[in-house]
């Protein structure tokens, strides 16, 4: 961050003195607006719903062009790091670290994490404290935040060797707290991590081995599986990002953090997008329904929606939205799905918004949600897991902005203003005169 030369200057129609604001340049992306002196200075505060044009924080780790829909994880495209990057953790190696590990780092970094992927016996029975159809989301919210009364050795966040291991223990355990939640809502025991496998095919191995018999992972599968976590390993100051920021700017514990982040993900407007996506296919039926779908989308007073169309940052096609639709090409076609109703639709529909004029002029291009709930339906995942598996992709990008921002000499905690329209100051009457 760089400051420029240019000053932003504030006047005011009142004839107040006017305030001189510093601009500052990043790397790559528009400049911001030093308003920090703002309260001080004039008394006032700048009104922004939903941060649409605040910077809350500068990082170095993702960066979004949503008009040129482009995704850099640390300066590489995503679409590189998901077809020549290596494994999933290799990009978590990669946004903790901020450069690719060489053989030798990645060697070290996968047997660390691998050697970290069982969690304490115990837990099991706060598993059980759950009802059988709980929300696999509940259930993680729970559990990741309780991870915390077993691990006291890493807790203290102003250690920078406590802070890496807690991002290890948080990258290694997930998966096997998401399998558990897998496991419990269907009464199949827990199956124990294997160190042999890799960290996808280990996944895989927890959510669909059972006693009985040997489980093949299939390479096919396990691949498709780590694109997912590539495409959702971090996507900037998200609203979980920002959950997980604010809640770590008060000091909390990073295991405390991260159940914030997965409770924030929770809601149907964020991680939950594809699964509501799916069900959208779901309830279309057909494709000879289509038409009368978009007839229902265009009216707006039929309260139906377009899902995993759009995008809040992206203006353009959504670049993991591409990659997640080859791979839902070569999960289907693997698994002899190619005839797949749910996926014939989804393509039919896709051509039609890309060509339908209303959905072009307001450029709602498909999203990575669009495909996503349909490769792990494919996989076998159940549609109430599919945000429980967006958390276990996003865990590195949070950790990773987590540690970014205790190493942060400016970072405060978080306290934003507000613009108050209620009732101003007044006395309390007695009862019998209200």
């Amino acid at each position: 961050m760089t400051n420029s030369e240019t000053k932003a200057t504030l006047s005011f129609s009142d004839g107040s003195p006017a305030l001189e604001m510093p601009i500052y340049k990043g790397s790559i992306g528009p400049d911001v607006i030093d308003i920090r002196k703002l309260y001080g200075s004039t008394g006032m505060f700048t009104y922004d719903p939903g941060f649409m044009s605040t910077a809350a924080c500068n990082s170095s780790i993702t960066y979004i062009d949503g008009d040129k829909g482009e995704l850099l994880y640390r300066g590489y495209p995503i679409e590189q790091l998901a077809v020549n990057g290596g494994d999933f953790l290799e990009t978590c190696f990669l946004l903790l670290n901020g450069e690719l590990p060489t053989a030798d780092q990645k060697k070290d970094f996968v047997a660390t994490v691998t050697n970290h992927t069982m969690v304490h016996e115990q837990m099991q029975f706060f598993f059980r404290g759950f009802r059988r159809d709980a929300h696999p989301m509940s259930v993680l919210v729970g559990t990741v935040g309780a991870l915390a009364s077993f691990y006291h050795d890493s807790l203290d966040i102003n250690d920078p060797h406590h802070r890496e291991v807690s991002a290890i223990r948080l990258i290694a355990k997930m998966p096997t707290l998401v399998a558990m939640a897998y496991k419990y809502s269907i009464g199949q025991p827990f199956v124990y991590p294997r160190n042999d496998l890799s960290y996808s095919a280990n996944f895989m191995h927890m959510m669909f081995s059972t006693p009985c018999e040997p489980y093949k992972t299939n390479e096919v599968l396990v691949r498709a599986l780590d694109r997912i976590l590539i495409l959702h390993a971090d996507h900037e100051q998200n609203a979980s990002t920002s959950t997980v920021r604010l809640a770590g700017s008060s000091g909390a514990n990073p295991f405390a953090c991260i159940a914030a982040g997965i409770a924030c993900l929770w809601g149907p407007a964020h991680g939950g997008a594809n699964e509501a996506a799916l069900s959208m296919l779901e309830e279309i039926g057909s494709v000879d329904n289509i038409s009368h779908f978009i007839e229902q989308v265009k009216d707006k007073n039929s309260g139906v929606k377009l899902m995993g169309f759009g995008h809040r940052v992206y203006k353009n096609y959504d670049p993991r939205a591409k990659l997640m639709r080859e791979t839902c090409y070569e999960v289907l076609q693997e698994l002899g799905l190619q005839d797949d109703p749910l996926f014939k639709l989804a393509m039919a529909l896709e051509k039609i918004a890309l060509e339908d004029e209303y959905f072009v002029s307001r450029k709602l291009y498909p999203n990575v949600d669009f495909y996503s709930g349909i490769v792990q339906r494919a996989l076998g995942i159940p549609t109430a897991l599919f945000t429980g598996i967006f958390a276990l992709a996003r865990t590195v990008g949070w950790i990773a902005q987590w540690k970014e921002m205790i190493s942060d000499p400016e970072q405060k905690i978080g306290r934003p203003r507000q613009l108050f329209v209620g009732s101003p100051k007044r006395d309390v009457p007695a009862i019998d005169k209200r």
